[in-house]
């Protein structure tokens, strides 16, 4: 990027051995925004042995959880120095406009600030055994060689969902960003070399997972591998890592139910499900693309997102005016659009959108239009199917049982909304719903002390809160006799 090397393998910026690079478009207008360099397959195998050797040295591991903790919150120091540039460069990868951009640098910050004070505080358990001679301790030790690979949709936030935790634990680490979104992550690693993360613990490759894939999990060196991104990917990853029984945590994104009462209110839950959908043209793993409306109140309640969703202003991430951006590649709009001629086949009814915008300015970029499916029922595969673009689709429900059998009625099991005022049925339904997440008059909230992840083929695992450090860390008991004596077993010799 600008010139320089991409690769950073043991603590040196390098180029793609076989001299590959390849050309990051920014998706708002089809302009190249940079060319990257591309890793190779021996290239990740590098980068593996790297985070091999400066786990196995033991000079990393054996830094005090206090210096990992500092060194945490210089990394969120210059995140938040640099701030803006790294917002820019988000929008320009991914195309989501920039108070998105800038809110999930926030986030990332965040997220380091967090896991300093976590990893800070935490303590070995000592339990009593009833012997005053023995002191049993239960202690936390980092996992080893982390594989980490993102997705392009929210690429420096989701990779520090899992570099944080990674160097909090003491782990070292090969990150992997999505091809088609590397930017930010290059940008950070430069930062986190500048915060002082030692060489050889913080590796970074980029390139095609095809490519890649193989190298980095299928891999005797590696101890544990965290993965974003789709179900099919994450099936293959688990099965080659379970070869080598190595530890993996996937997050495969979710269809998720977003279930509106009649008694409502009227106002934020419209508001709330329009965004909750059409965020970031839909491209997020917890969007409510399915919204689950009382009988009683579809029919207003569908016009009325149609009349709102008409009037989303779709542009270019930089411009001010714009309220949502393109789809991050023209290979991503065709299989939106491809959605889009499965639902009418299947005999939805199309409310709204559908079609690329008509204006002139944004023809070169990879916009469509919100779109709006009513008239949806199970049987359809875009109610079934994670179509990850601006696609809503509208089922309705007369009683609370059946909203519940609706809710859950999906392989997956990211998230979900329920939107009612009678609390006691909110807490009813919030309670049976078989998601990770689930909003109570709200949606797309989270926090980096609470965990995230999902139920089902949504996957396994945790990221945030506690549960997020812990998935690097590993559990020992530690058994030590202070006065020790003949055991006295065997009587014979």
């Amino acid at each position: 990027m600008n010139g320089e090397p991409d690769l950073l393998i043991d603590g040196a910026w390098t180029r793609a051995s076989d001299g590959g690079t390849r050309q990051i478009v920014n998706p708002a207008d089809g302009s190249v925004v940079a060319e990257v360099d591309e890793a190779t397959p021996e290239d990740a195998r590098r980068a593996v042995a790297a985070a091999r050797a400066a786990f196995d040295n033991g000079a990393w591991v054996a830094t005090p959880v206090t210096e990992r903790a500092a060194l945490l919150l210089r990394i969120a120091a210059l995140l938040e120095r640099d701030k803006e540039r790294l917002a820019r460069l988000e929008t320009a990868d991914t195309g989501k406009t920039l108070v998105e951009s800038r809110i999930d640098i926030d986030d990332v910050i965040s997220v380091f600030r967090y896991y300093a004070e976590l990893v800070a505080v935490q303590a070995d358990r000592l339990i009593d055994v009833g012997d005053p001679s023995v002191i049993s301790r239960v202690v936390r030790e980092p996992i080893g060689v982390c594989v980490l690979i993102a997705p392009w949709n929210y690429p420096l936030l989701q990779m520090s969902w899992k570099i944080a935790p990674a160097l909090a634990a003491g782990c070292t680490m090969v990150a992997k960003p999505s091809e088609v979104t590397p930017l930010s992550t290059i940008a950070f690693a430069r930062l986190a070399e500048e915060a002082g993360v030692p060489p050889g613990v913080l590796n970074l490759v980029q390139g095609s997972g095809a490519v890649l894939g193989a190298a980095l999990t299928d891999n005797a060196d590696v101890d544990f591998i965290s993965f974003t991104g789709g179900l099919a990917t994450g099936r293959t990853i688990s099965e080659v890592a379970a070869r080598h029984v190595t530890k993996v945590a996937v997050e495969l994104g979710g269809k998720n139910p977003h279930i509106v009462f009649a008694d409502a209110d009227w106002e934020s839950s419209v508001d709330q499900v329009l965004t909750g959908v059409f965020l970031h043209s839909g491209q997020v793993c917890s969007a409510g693309t399915r919204l689950i409306v009382e009988e009683s109140i579809a029919e207003d309640f569908v016009a009325e997102l149609a009349r709102r969703a008409e009037r989303i202003r779709v542009g270019n991430g930089l411009d001010p005016a714009s309220e949502t951006g393109p789809l991050v590649s023209e290979q991503h709009r065709a299989k939106v659009e491809a959605y889009v001629e499965l639902g009418i086949s299947e005999g939805a009814k199309l409310v709204t959108g559908g079609v690329r915008p008509s204006d002139p300015a944004l023809a070169a970029g990879s916009f469509f239009l919100p779109t709006i499916f009513d008239n949806c029922d199970r049987s359809m595969r875009i109610v079934q199917e994670e179509t990850f673009g601006p696609i809503l689709t509208v089922e309705r429900f007369s009683t609370e049982a059946e909203a519940i059998r609706l809710g859950n009625d999906t392989e997956y099991g990211l998230a979900g909304g329920v939107r009612t005022a009678d609390p006691a049925r909110g807490e009813r339904m919030v309670r049976a719903l078989r998601h990770g997440t689930v909003w109570l008059n709200d949606f797309g909230y989270y926090t980096a002390a609470a965990e995230w992840g999902g139920f089902k083929k949504s996957g396994n695992g945790r990221e945030l809160g506690p549960t997020g450090l812990a998935e690097y860390q590993e559990i020992k008991h530690i058994w030590h006799n202070t006065a020790p004596k003949p055991a006295e077993w065997f009587k014979g010799v």
